[in-house]
C-alpha cells in the first residue's frame, strides 16, 4: 500500500501536469487540423511505447528479472541487464529508422481519413519523423524504470513522465512563435522529452550499481525467455491501447475534430486510470513475481484480491464523478482560446462513454499481472484477441448512431469483456481467491457511490453557467465539488466501518 501511494502521488503529479499540458494545447491549437495532426503523430509512437515498453516488454522482463534477482548472483543479473539493454536498443533503433522512412504510409494506415487532405497528411508525416524516435528513448527509459521498480525504487520511474509534460508545455509556449507551422513545436517537445526522461533515470541506476553496458545478445537464456513471453504479451496487456488506436483510425473518417474530441476525453479518464489502476498494477507485478518465485500461492491470491478491492474503492466514484461533471470538467480545463462550446459538447459525449468503462480499464491493469507474474502470457493473448474482435463489432454497430461517442462506448464495452474473462479465468485457476467480506464491502461501496452522486448532481450548477464564468470561478467551483464529493463518499464509508487498516497488504 505504501508503494502504491508513492506511485499514485507521483502519477497524480504527472497527470496534473498532463492536464496543464492539454490546457495549453487546447488553448493554442483547439481541435483544428494542427491539433489533429499532432495527436496522430504522437499517438503512433505513444501507442507502440505502451505496447512494447510498458506493455509486452515490461510484463515479460520484470518476472524474469525478479527470478534472477531472487535466485541468481549479482554477476548473472548484470549479464542479463547488459544483454537485454543491448538487444532492446538494436531492435528499436531499426524499427525507428524504418518508421521515419515510411512516415507517410504509417500515417495513412493509422489515420486513413487524412488521405483526403494532402496537406494534413504531409504535416502529420513531418511530425511523425520527429516524434517516432521517442519510442526508442522512452523504451530505454521503461527498461531502467523496470529495474528500479524491481529493486523497490518506485518514485523515480513514476515521476519521470512529468518531464514529458514539462517539455511539451515549454515547447508549446516557447517554440510555437518560431515555427512556420505552429503545431510542429509540439513534435519537437516530444523528442526533447525522450532525451530528458532517459537522462533523468541513469544516475539512479548507477547508484544501485546496475548501470548496464548494452551489448546485443539474443542467445542469452534470459533474453530468449523474455522474447518468448513478449510475443503473446504484445496483445494481452495492451488490448485497450489497440482499441483506442482503432478509435483514432475510425474517428479520422468522421467529422473534423473527432480525433481531438476523443483525445481530450481520453485524457481525463487517464487521470484516475493512471493514479489508481496503473499505480496499483505497477507495484503488484514485482511483488507477485516475487511470491511466485517463492511459491507462496496463498499470499499471491490474497494480493490479487487486495488489488481488486483497492481499484473498486477509487475507480467507481471516479467514473461516476467524470460522468456527472463531464461538461464542467472540460470547460474548466479546455474552454479557452480556440476550444469552442461545440467542442465541449462533443468531447463530453465521449467522456461519459469512456467513464463507463473506467473500472474495467483499471481491472485489466491489476488482473493481467496475475498471469504475467506467473510467466503466463498466452492466456491474456487469447482474451485480448476476443476483446479486440468484440471492439470492432461494437465499433461498427455504434459508430453510425453515436459517431465518435460510439467508438468510445465500444472501447468501454470491450474492456468489460476483457476484464471479465481475465477475472473468471484467474478465479477458475484458483489464483484469484475472493477473501471474506465481499458482500458487505459491495454494499458499502454502492451506498457511498449513490450518496456521492446525489450530492454532486444537487450541488453542481448547470453546465451552461460554467461557460459564463472566468477561470477563478471555474476553479473554485470545481475544487468545491471535488472536496465535497470525496468528503461525502469517504464519510459514508467511514460510517459503515471501512478503515485504512483494511487495505494494508505486506508485499
Amino acid at each position: 500500500m505504501r508503494s502504491g501511494l508513492v506511485v499514485g502521488v507521483m502519477t497524480m503529479l504527472s497527470r496534473v501536469m498532463g492536464l496543464v499540458r492539454d490546457v495549453v494545447v487546447a488553448t493554442l491549437f483547439g481541435a483544428g487540423n494542427g491539433a489533429d495532426a499532432f495527436f496522430v503523430a504522437f499517438k503512433i509512437p505513444n501507442f507502440m511505447r505502451r505496447l512494447f515498453a510498458e506493455g509486452a516488454f515490461n510484463q515479460a522482463f520484470v518476472p524474469v528479472l525478479s527470478e534472477y534477482a531472487t535466485r541468481g548472483s549479482k554477476r548473472e543479473v548484470r549479464e542479463l541487464l547488459d544483454a537485454v539493454a543491448g538487444s532492446l536498443t538494436a531492435v528499436l533503433a531499426l524499427i525507428t529508422a524504418l518508421a521515419m522512412l515510411a512516415a507517410p504510409w504509417l500515417v495513412w494506415v493509422f489515420a486513413p481519413g487524412f488521405g483526403r487532405d494532402p496537406a494534413k497528411l504531409a504535416l502529420t508525416a513531418d511530425m511523425l519523423r520527429l516524434t517516432f524516435p521517442y519510442l526508442l528513448l522512452v523504451s530505454l527509459t521503461a527498461f531502467a524504470g523496470s529495474v528500479l521498480n524491481t529493486w523497490n525504487r518506485f518514485a523515480v520511474p513514476a515521476f519521470t513522465p512529468v518531464l514529458l509534460n514539462l517539455s511539451l508545455i515549454g515547447a508549446a509556449v516557447l517554440l510555437t512563435p518560431l515555427m512556420s507551422e505552429p503545431a510542429m513545436a509540439l513534435a519537437w517537445g516530444v523528442l526533447i522529452a525522450g532525451f530528458a526522461q532517459l537522462a533523468f533515470q541513469v544516475p539512479f541506476l548507477a547508484r544501485l550499481g546496475l548501470m548496464p553496458r548494452p551489448w546485443p545478445n539474443f542467445a542469452h537464456s534470459g533474453v530468449k525467455r523474455i522474447l518468448i513471453l513478449m510475443a503473446p504479451a504484445l496483445f494481452g496487456v495492451s488490448v485497450s491501447q489497440i482499441n483506442l488506436l482503432l478509435d483514432t483510425v475510425l474517428a479520422s473518417l468522421l467529422t473534423p475534430g473527432s480525433v481531438s474530441w476523443l483525445y481530450y476525453s481520453d485524457r481525463l479518464v487517464e487521470l484516475p486510470l493512471g493514479v489508481f489502476g496503473i499505480a496499483i498494477g505497477t507495484v503488484i507485478l514485482p511483488a507477485l513475481s516475487k511470491r511466485h518465485a517463492e511459491q507462496s500461492g496463498e499470499h499471491f491470491a490474497a494480493m490479487l484480491d487486495w488489488a481488486v478491492r483497492a481499484v473498486l474503492l477509487l475507480g467507481l466514484p471516479a467514473a461516476l464523478a467524470l460522468a456527472i461533471l463531464a461538461e464542467p470538467l472540460l470547460i474548466s480545463l479546455f474552454h479557452y482560446g480556440a476550444m469552442t462550446e461545440h467542442d465541449i459538447v462533443m468531447a463530453a459525449m465521449s467522456l461519459r462513454a469512456y467513464a463507463f468503462g473506467l473500472v474495467a480499464f483499471m481491472l485489466i491493469k491489476v488482473l493481467a499481472p496475475g498471469f504475467f507474474a506467473r510467466q503466463n502470457t498466452k492466456t491474456p493473448v487469447k482474451v485480448g484477441i476476443i476483446a479486440m474482435v468484440a471492439n470492432m463489432v461494437f465499433n461498427l454497430i455504434l459508430i453510425w448512431p453515436l459517431a465518435h461517442a460510439g467508438l468510445a462506448l465500444a472501447t468501454a464495452l470491450s474492456a468489460f469483456l476483457n476484464a471479465g474473462l481475465l477475472g473468471w479465468l484467474l478465479h477458475k485457476q484458483g489464483v484469484l481467491v475472493f477473501q471474506p467480506g465481499w458482500g458487505r464491502y459491495a454494499v458499502q461501496l454502492v451506498g457511498g457511490c449513490v450518496v456521492m452522486s446525489v450530492g454532486l448532481a444537487w450541488l453542481a450548477p448547470e453546465w451552461q453557467q460554467w461557460l459564463e464564468w472566468g477561470v477563478s470561478a471555474r476553479v473554485q467551483w470545481l475544487a468545491l465539488l471535488v472536496v465535497v464529493g470525496a468528503a461525502i463518499y469517504f464519510a459514508w464509508l467511514g460510517a459503515l466501518g471501512v478503515r485504512p487498516r483494511h487495505f494494508r497488504m505486506r508485499g
